[in-house]
């Protein structure tokens, strides 16, 4: 009889496995926290930080960074244990506890140092009971007391298997028999012969029993020394799957993690979930197991480490498949629950677990389903069908149906191509026809009244139809030029009035006015980059929810103003991973809403949930300087920075894991910012090149909409330079009067030294003028004297041209004398001739004339001569005529030769003077 209900059992576990919904499971591989990949033990100490056994190392993990601190020996790290500020661990042929300091980082302290520890231990498990840490490896139990610093070693005659603690009691297992430890010895509880081989992964207490999870053998129950099977509907799975870990929850479900079939959830006889590598989590392998302080249950993998949010208030359905594909819509009918995708229509009674099924005829793209006088409409690609059961039947195939509204006694559908009436007829509802004049598609249309209509387009904008009575057809039509048309925008009534959701923000429409007017209550949901979709839903309770980047919002009627009540629940569209434009909400259950996906579905309670347990904490500071590397900062006292140590760098984090809700921050540094930063999920903030002074730094969260109770602070200082130290600056005044004195005493000295240079410049300017005015007498005397000289010359000449003449005349009278008569007939006649020749002998007559000439310009011939001893008398002769100035007309007969014969000359003394061409003769003798 048990084989069968097991069996019965077992076949309803298969329909489950299918269709279970799980609760958020968050995944991190080793890449993630970069470390090996095998998770032995997971622990959790006061501030909700999480630890974990690594291959590695110790992994710490705040909710928002990891952190691997190597185990010193360079082991795998079997074991993990927190206690207040202690965080115990267990490694090969060590064991030890880390505490942090004043940077808050790790520091390893071995306690096994002094110990003679026996050859190859590794220290698989730690557990605490009031003040004593019990270290276990397979060979011994060492047993800490945390106020003395003694150890204690239990050492059995035997291996020991594992070491466990229920609510009073610890106990462990050789291959002799259970044996529960009291008053450091150990008693045996459980014989060899009883236990017959069974390995206890695991013991917990339940009523006046102990349950006892094993290793291949299934679930027993001990009580009154008899030992029994604990029958539930998993026993052949976790015989097959092979039990590696076990845990009691909280709520007193029982967790089991196997070698091959991850992870079941035992609830009684029932199993909660069973998850696996297929269906969530990342390796069927499950380690070591962990409940946290909110309920959350860790799974230390073979390849990674889970979160599973066991209290999440949602639940996902997940088909991996791809047969059910993404959900656009969704209803529950008769006790049914159909979901339509782009696969089909599919449906499974929602009160009991199972399989979906295909409803027959609606293959292809589902858009909307509609319940109306206790008939099923489904809109689809292929027109509008009816739905009854598993069956489908089309009533209407003409063009695709977006979308169904009641009004009268006649249902007006949105198509394709424009609106279409359905009418009942003998009880059923058939087409009637299609309303002419509007062929656009109506995808969002809402009825204002009988003659009007607005529907959304979301590539053409917002129309306002008029339609004639009995909607016999569209009269006219026109588009609103405001509110613009957007991408995902819609259209939707609620509480009687129309709302139009865009980029733009939230809009109601104002029949009197024909015209939208923007709330600015509502688009306030759209600010900080909120916008995703502008898609609207109301529901049963008449709410109308309203999706955005970070947040699900529904809003509800006042019920003392026209206002909205507005409520947020803080899960991303990213995590709800819904197709944009095409988002759906539906109540399946009070407060129970289901939400499509591109995958399956979500299931989420609409319930409050209380977070104020919750506390921001600052992780790490760092600071460098552009030539450093960082260094870590006290987190516990104020720090004293150098004036170039001027970049600093705070993590922060809320020690919460939850999947689907993320934890934002609002920070503000006092002395640098004046306002608080906008909330964002970053967990970590830097400043870069700050000013010497002193700053606060304060960072707050909130979690699920929820601030955290506490409001972390820091205060550090950037000291000035030195060369702007209070000693700097007094040195910089005293010098400052230095040189302002000295400055001073330079610049009356410059002035009495302009002074005297000005004074002097005028007695030089007077001096100058005197010399000036002396030398204009002396230009005068000058003047008079070149004019004197000229006169001279002049004279000179003159003198020599009457002597030149005299000669002349002289000459001639001779002449006439001789030619009249001979001279040796008269003696008194030859005696005149004779006197007449030493008269007109010609060197005497140029001596005179030599040296009347030298005496009158400053021995001008010796000067010539000096300068060019080469020249003859001759050439002599013709300088001093042309130092007179005389033209070659005027010499000729000075000389005695033709004009012709003085230029002649004038050349060959050019020639013998060796003067350049382009230099004058008269010029360079006037210059001598």
């Amino acid at each position: 009889m048990r084989n069968i209900s097991f069996h019965i059992a077992l076949l309803l576990f298969s329909f489950t496995l299918f269709a279970q919904e799980l609760p958020p499971i968050s995944t991190y591989s080793p890449k993630d926290y970069q470390a090996g990949i095998q998770n032995w033990m997971i622990t959790q100490n006061d501030e909700n930080e999480i630890f974990i056994a690594n291959n590695e190392g110790l992994l710490q993990f705040n909710g928002s960074k990891w952190r691997l601190y190597p185990t010193p020996n360079n082991s795998i790290m079997r074991s993990v244990f927190c206690q207040r500020e202690r965080v115990y661990t267990g490694a090969y042929m060590d064991f030890g506890f880390w505490s942090k300091n004043e940077h808050k980082k790790l520091i390893y302290q071995s306690l096994s140092k002094k110990l003679n520890l026996l050859e190859d231990e590794q220290f698989w498990d730690i557990i605490s009971y009031d003040k004593w840490i019990l270290f276990q490896s397979l060979q011994r139990i060492y047993i800490y007391d945390t106020k003395s610093g003694k150890i204690q070693i239990i050492d059995p005659k035997s291996p020991i298997f594992k070491v466990y603690k229920t609510n009073n009691q610890i106990f462990f297992q050789t291959n002799l028999g259970l044996y529960e430890l009291d008053n450091g010895s150990s008693k045996q509880i459980i014989s060899e012969q009883q236990l017959n081989g069974i390995k206890i992964v695991d013991i917990f207490n339940k009523r006046d029993q102990l349950i006892l999870v094993t290793r291949q053998n299934g679930i027993f129950q001990f009580s009154d020394g008899i030992l029994s099977p604990y029958f539930t509907v998993a026993d052949e799975q976790l015989k097959y799957g092979s039990v590696y870990d076990a845990l009691q929850l909280s709520n007193g479900d029982i967790a089991v993690g196997t070698i091959s079939k991850g992870i079941f959830i035992l609830n009684e006889n029932t199993i909660r979930y069973h998850i696996t590598q297929q269906n969530g989590i990342s390796n069927n392998t499950i380690l070591s197991l962990f409940e946290d302080t909110d309920n959350n249950l860790w799974l230390g993998l073979d390849n990674g480490i889970d979160c599973l949010n066991l209290r999440s208030s949602v639940k996902k359905y997940a088909n991996y498949t791809g047969v059910l594909g993404t959900v656009y819509s969704s209803i529950v009918y008769q006790d049914y629950l159909y979901i339509g995708t782009n696969q089909g229509l599919f449906f499974k009674n929602n009160n009991y677990p199972g399989e979906f099924q295909f409803v027959n005829g609606t293959k292809g793209q589902v858009w909307s389903l509609f319940i109306h006088e206790n008939t099923l409409f489904c809109g689809h690609d292929l027109g509008t069908m009816v739905i009854n059961g598993g069956e489908s039947n089309v009533i209407y195939n003409a063009s695709g149906t977006w979308k169904f509204e009641p009004f009268q006694d006649k249902i007006i559908q949105g198509n394709y191509y424009g609106l279409s009436l359905l009418t009942k007829i003998n009880g059923n509802w058939t087409f009637e026809r299609k309303i002419p004049g509007f062929n656009y598609s109506c995808r969002f249309f809402e009825i204002v009244n009988q003659n009007e209509f607005l529907v959304s387009h979301e590539y053409r904008g917002l129309y306002r139809l008029v339609v004639e009575n009995n909607f016999s057809r569209v009269n006219k039509f026109s588009v609103f030029e405001y509110p613009k048309k957007s991408k995902n925008a819609s259209l939707v009534k609620f509480n009687n009035k129309i709302y139009y959701a865009s980029q733009d923000g939230i809009f109601i429409y104002e029949p009197t006015k024909k015209s939208f007017a923007k709330s600015a209550s509502l688009s306030a949901v759209f600010e900080h980059d909120e916008y995703v979709t502008g898609k609207m839903v109301t529901d049963k309770s008449n709410y109308l929810w309203v999706f955005t980047k970070n947040y699900l919002y529904y809003f509800s009627k006042s019920k003392l103003s026209d206002d909205l009540n507005k409520n947020s629940i803080p899960i991303s569209s990213d995590l709800t991973n819904s197709m944009p434009g095409f988002e759906n909400i539906y109540e399946i259950k009070k407060n129970e809403y289901l939400i499509g996906t591109t995958d399956g579905y979500y299931i989420l309670r609409n319930e409050p949930v209380n977070h104020s347990k919750h506390r921001v904490a600052i992780a790490e500071i760092t600071a460098n300087s552009l030539e450093e590397k960082s260094f870590s900062l006290s987190t516990n006292e104020k720090s004293s920075l150098k004036h170039h140590q001027n970049n600093i760098r705070f993590s922060f984090s809320v020690p919460q894991y939850d999947a689907y809700i993320n934890s934002e921050y609002q920070y503000i540094l006092e002395g640098f910012q004046e306002k608080w930063s906008k909330w964002s999920s970053k967990s970590e903030v830097s400043f870069e090149n700050l000013k010497p002074g002193t700053y606060t730094f304060k960072v707050k969260a909130k979690v699920s909409n929820a601030e955290t109770e506490n409001i972390v602070s820091y205060q550090f200082e950037i000291k000035k330079p030195w060369y702007f130290s209070h000693l700097a600056i007094v040195c910089y005044v005293l010098l400052l009067l230095i040189m302002a004195y000295y400055i001073n005493k330079l610049y009356k000295d410059n002035y009495n030294k302009k002074h005297q240079k000005i004074i002097a410049e005028n007695n030089l300017l007077l001096e100058l003028k005197e010399l000036e005015t002396q030398k204009e007498i002396m230009k005068l005397k000058n003047k008079e004297l070149a004019q004197d000289v000229d006169k001279k010359n002049k004279e000179l000449a003159v003198s020599t041209m009457n002597l030149i003449k005299k000669d002349e005349l002289l000459k001639i009278i001779k002449e006439d004398l001789k030619s009249s008569a001979e001279p040796n007939t008269n003696k008194n006649l030859k005696t005149l001739i004779t006197t007449i020749n030493k008269t007109v002998l010609e060197d005497d007559t140029w001596n005179v004339f030599k040296e009347a000439f030298d005496k009158a310009d400053n021995d001008f011939i010796k000067k010539v001569k000096s300068y060019h001893p080469s020249l003859t008398p001759n050439d002599l002769r013709l300088c001093a005529y042309l130092r007179l100035n005389l033209s070659s007309k005027e010499i000729a007969p000075l000389l005695n030769i033709s004009v012709r014969s003085v230029e002649i000359k004038r050349y060959r003394l050019r020639k013998k003077m060796d003067l350049p061409h382009e230099q004058s003769l008269v010029e360079y003798i006037l210059s001598i």
